[in-house]
């Protein structure tokens, strides 16, 4: 079974963290894991005006970057999903798993 795990967050440290945690779980176990790799950082920009009434010119900038991460994984064992279910990744990290292949021999 081939399994993609994919991390989102804003704050580029703490997924590397989560991303380093995971890796070295997963290189303990039998199953075959294809290093991390960082998707582009997506960033949205906003522009508020300081003063409600007059002053356009006075304006603040504001930005939101996001930044992802992907491990993809295969083993046969569920005990593997297991253990990944149970591993705690620090608060500001959102995982998610997707399975990519399954294959029933």
């Amino acid at each position: 079974m081939k399994f993609r795990i994919l991390l989102k967050s804003f704050d580029n440290d703490l997924i590397d963290f989560a991303c380093n945690q995971l890796r070295s779980v997963l290189l303990k176990t039998e199953s075959k894991v294809a290093g991390v790799v960082s998707l582009p950082i997506k960033i949205k920009k906003f522009c508020v005006l300081r003063s409600p009434h007059i002053d356009k010119d006075s304006r603040e900038h504001f930005e939101l970057r996001f930044y992802k991460r992907f491990i993809d994984l295969e083993t046969s064992s569920p005990l593997v999903i297991e253990l990944l279910l149970k591993t705690e990744l620090p608060a500001g990290v959102s995982c998610g798993l997707k399975m990519l292949e399954n294959k029933l021999n």
